[in-house]
């Protein structure tokens, strides 16, 4: 078996039969000769199988289609004069889909159909381009295998090419919101499938992360179940019994931590916990059903439905019965899982699209919290879920909204924030008794809460440093009338807007463009590299461009430069605010207004936590390492908003405004001889901007989020020095501890955490600089340098990846792109 049918077999889903298939020496070619009857001795179970034959027959559908347009291409180039002979080269090969109708070469067809004409178009436009990157992804493959085994620079740099034409693209959308607002049935309507998160009677917990995926590898829904370390379960059982030799007023937890740490405990060792030792809790009996929690290893599930693979899982992602209900689950798992991953069959929302139902802000497992710090952070999107009838009032949206706001912000790549009411049909019991009456009043009911919406959002100032009121949209959303569409119908329940978003976030024409856009190039350069004519054109031109790349160049560095500079203006004005409001903030973490007994255990878990004590059911978050860092980041960002904004292009556009003009010099005659070698350094001009722009935003999250990592690492010895204080006069102790530690730190502590931002800066606009020349002067010589002496023929392959290019940019001459 070769690596086209391996391929095919994982990308349709039938991965469990490549055995079967390498049994019986299936390749490409023996592919397109299967019959029925050989089908049916290789998958003998029907689902599959009638799988398979629909696959096969579109594949074979699509080479047909490849084959036309090369041979109609061909014999228009022989054969202008009689135009008889080139109509007749449509029947190069059988028909494979029932119908002789020509008009139906592009699979986008315009037959009958029940589907609205905008579902219909995109139906058949997603089918046309999966048909597209199909066959150039095996036609870039054969090019692959054809490229000269000699190791010399220009087929390692051909084989490097070819190999960096695959991506994947992937977009996040975070979900917040609190058990029972109604985040797993808004999940399972909109992705389409009933029962995958269990909802309704059985609680969610708090700190499993659950992402939701599509599984391209084959037909079932499987989960992944990632647990924490045996560390990190040991530490918490430290901080939940603070240490057998821990005195009274040491062991001071406030009402929050302490039904947490039952839930915790008593779900995952039953009632009777509290008679044991954190050693006999350590014990492998308890973890015998999950011995991949002590081998650090994944824990795989499968069902053959949704629902089959949430009854396996709900011990894992939920918390136990209350009181009365019916459950069979002895034991709860979640206590030690990290993430759980959820992979879907056959769902095109999913495609390129991850969704994650988020905890609300973080966890004090730090294994755990880091996780959701970089989720967050990787958002392009995050729905606040909560139900409708307190969607304005409900402080814990807001609070999770105002708390991950720089994470998802200046520390993420978040573009757009869903405010979804949920449940917007709970009005339905209402005094109107005509289903019309009842309509119209949930329809202005929906209309209200929008406007009471938007209204608190203007009041965030904290979100909108980071946000503008366009990229807030409110949704009113019903779950359940989107299924039973009684009173609503299916457009007023406004889950069709949800599936139309993720929809254009798969955005698989650009994904089919920029491949069938590389390939182009590519195929371009191998051609250009087989002729022998033009030498002196191309010295003069390769001569030309590297000039011009270096005045491109000159024209990043300059503005970047002014952008170091501007940053360490600011930052240095944040580090004298931050010295001279050191005492306030100090005092208002250490020596808070409301400051009971109980508070003992809030400063001793501040230190405990490494300056930051997560939020409980009873107090807010209190991230001491923020307060100190709050200056310098205030400071910053303003202009870090502007430098690297989430939506449109970073330092104000100098990286796209690069250019070396080489669409111009195509369309003049003197260069006919390199156009080819011009086409190929076309798409490489922009597949290096589009790589430098995603290496930016990851880059930019690491950069803003260092001011605060700084002061955490300068504080670290007077966190581990506080945590060992302990008898009488334990809270005068530690904070004498920590405000002993700051003054002596200040002079040097905010000038570090200046000094490392600005390093990661300078670092980071010097990568760009050096990785954009690198790539285009190596472009540049090995298409205009170097002549391939024994480069394989690519004319024909040429032709049809160009007229692929053609059908996608919708142009007739892919000049224009």
């Amino acid at each position: 078996m070769d690596d086209f049918v391996l391929n095919k077999l994982n990308e349709w889903g039938l991965s469990e039969w490549i055995e079967r298939f390498e049994d019986q020496r299936i390749d490409t070619e023996s592919l397109y000769c299967l019959n029925e009857h050989d089908i049916d001795a290789l998958i003998p179970i029907v689902g599959p199988r009638s799988k398979f034959k629909k696959r096969l027959k579109l594949l074979k559908v699509m080479l047909c289609t490849v084959n036309t347009i090369y041979t109609n291409t061909v014999f228009k180039e022989q054969n202008t004069a009689n135009p008889e002979t080139v109509d007749s080269s449509t029947q190069v090969c059988p028909s494979t889909s029932g119908t002789s109708d020509k008009g139906k070469r592009r699979l986008d067809l315009q037959g009958e159909s029940s589907q609205s004409p905008t579902k219909k178009q995109r139906l058949h436009t997603t089918m046309a381009e999966e048909i597209i990157l199909s066959e150039v992804k095996t036609i870039m493959g054969c090019v692959h295998l054809k490229i000269p085994s000699q190791d010399n620079k220009l087929n390692n740099f051909l084989r490097r090419k070819i190999s960096g034409l695959e991506t994947d693209k992937r977009e996040m959308v975070g979900v917040f919101g609190k058990s029972g607002a109604g985040k797993s049935s808004l999940i399972n309507a909109v992705i389409g499938v009933k029962n995958l998160l269990p909802s309704g009677s059985v609680r969610a917990c708090t700190s499993v992360m659950i992402k939701v995926e599509a599984n391209m590898q084959n037909s079932k829904y499987e989960a992944d179940i990632e647990f924490i370390t045996v560390e990190e379960w040991t530490d918490e059982l430290w901080f939940f019994f603070l240490g057998d030799n821990a005195d009274q007023e040491s062991n001071q937890k406030d009402d929050g931590d302490r039904r947490d740490i039952v839930e915790k405990l008593s779900a995952l060792y039953g009632e009777d916990w509290e008679k044991k030792s954190r050693e006999d809790l350590m014990d492998g009996k308890y973890f015998k059903e999950i011995p991949e929690f002590q081998l650090r290893k994944k824990k795989i599930l499968t069902g053959g439905s949704a629902k089959e693979l949430s009854a396996k899982l709900v011990k894992y992602t939920r918390s136990g019965p209350k009181d009365g209900e019916g459950q069979e689950v002895k034991r709860w798992y979640w206590p030690l899982v990290k993430c759980v991953t959820i992979r879907v069959p056959n769902n095109d929302l999913l495609k390129h699209v991850t969704i994650v139902d988020l905890p609300g802000n973080g966890d004090r497992n730090k294994g755990r919290d880091k996780m959701w710090q970089q989720v967050v952070g990787s958002c392009s999107t995050v729905w606040i879920v909560t139900e409708l009838n307190r969607a304005a009032s409900e402080p814990e949206a807001w609070e999770i909204l105002e708390s991950a706001s720089s994470f998802m912000g200046n520390a993420g790549e978040c573009r757009h924030i869903h405010f979804i009411c949920t449940k917007s049909d709970s009005s339905k019991n209402s005094k109107y008794r005509s289903p019309a009456d009842v309509r119209d009043f949930i329809l202005k009911t929906n209309d209200q809460a929008k406007k009471e919406v938007r209204k608190e959002f203007s009041k965030l100032h904290t979100v909108k440093k980071h946000f503008s009121d366009e990229s807030f949209v409110v949704f009113t959303v019903s779950s359940e009338e989107f299924l039973k569409n009684e009173l609503l119908h299916k457009d007023d329940t406004e889950i069709p807007k949800l599936q139309e978003f993720l929809q254009n976030l798969n955005d698989s024409h650009s994904e089919t463009l920029n491949y069938v856009s590389g390939a182009l190039g590519i195929l371009s350069l191998i051609q250009g590299a087989s002729r022998r004519e033009g030498a002196d054109i191309k010295a003069a031109v390769c001569t030309d461009l590297i000039q011009k790349m270096k005045d491109e160049l000159d024209k990043i560095r300059k503005p970047m430069e002014e952008t170091y500079q501007a940053f360490e203006k600011c930052l240095s004005e944040g580090v004298e605010k931050s010295k001279s409001l050191l005492e306030k903030v100090l005092k208002s973490v250490i020596h808070p207004r409301k400051s009971g007994s109980g508070f003992h255990g809030t400063l001793k878990g501040i230190v405990d936590g490494d300056g930051i004590l997560k939020k409980t059911r009873t107090h807010k978050e209190i991230n001491l390492n923020m307060r100190l860092s709050a200056c310098l980041t205030e400071s910053i960002d303003e202009k870090f908003k502007k430098t690297f904004p989430n939506e449109g292009k970073p330092f104000n556009g100098v990286l796209n405004s690069f250019s070396l003009d080489t669409k111009k010099m195509r369309e003049k005659t003197e260069y006919e001889d390199v156009k080819l070698q011009l086409m190929f350094l076309i798409t490489e001009e922009e597949k290096i901007k589009t790589k430098l722009n995603k290496i930016i935003c990851d880059r930019k999250k690491t950069i803003y989020s260092s001011l605060m990592e700084t002061i955490q690492t300068a504080m670290q010895k007077c966190y581990n020095d506080a945590k060992q204080i302990r008898g009488t006069g334990m809270l005068q102790n530690i904070r004498d501890t920590i405000v002993k530690h700051v003054h002596g730190s200040k002079d040097v502590m905010f000038q570090e955490a200046k000094d490392d931002m600005l390093n990661q800066l300078r670092d980071l606009m010097s990568y760009i600089q050096k990785d954009l020349k690198k790539t285009m002067q190596e472009s540049i010589e090995m298409s205009l340098k170097t002549d391939g002496v024994s480069i394989p023929d690519v004319t024909k392959e040429l032709e049809m990846v160009r007229n692929h290019h053609k059908e996608l940019m919708g142009s007739p001459d892919e000049e224009n792109h």
